[in-house]
């Protein structure tokens, strides 16, 4: 009889357990999001190129700058981004492009901003000059 009630108390306790872990799993949306940073919605506060304009094969930096993001993109793939108050990273982009930043936010929610860099080609070497006379 002693066995039985100690075994039906474990089994209880266990229920209970499973019970209450049960209960709360109801409300949750996203695992993900149960900690949040205090501050608010998400912001891109800076999106900039260092220069306006490049030649080919002439490298840029890419600065960023971005508040209460969960997560930071930048299209096309640039690797190395993250949600960071200020961040540069060295580009040498091959033609013109256009970034778009994309941050999202713990609420879901998503902010964006965009610039086109422009790339000049390289001009071709002139021809080389044929002196007609020593033909």
């Amino acid at each position: 009889m002693r066995l039985f009630l100690a075994f039906s108390k474990v089994f209880i306790a266990v229920g209970l357990l499973a019970a209450l872990w049960g209960l709360s799993t109801l409300g949750e949306s996203d695992r993900r999001t149960w900690v949040h940073p205090a501050g608010g919605p998400v912001r891109i506060l800076q999106f900039y190129a260092s220069a306006g304009i490049l030649t080919a094969g002439e490298t840029a930096r890419i600065c960023y700058s971005v508040e209460n993001a969960k997560s930071v993109r930048i299209s096309p793939m640039i690797e190395e981004v993250y949600s960071a108050p200020n961040h540069c990273l060295q580009i040498v982009p091959e033609h013109t492009t256009h970034y778009i930043l994309l941050a999202e936010g713990y609420d879901g929610a998503v902010a964006t901003k965009s610039f086109t860099l422009e790339v000049e080609a390289l001009e071709p070497p002139p021809p080389p000059a044929v002196d007609y006379a020593a033909l």
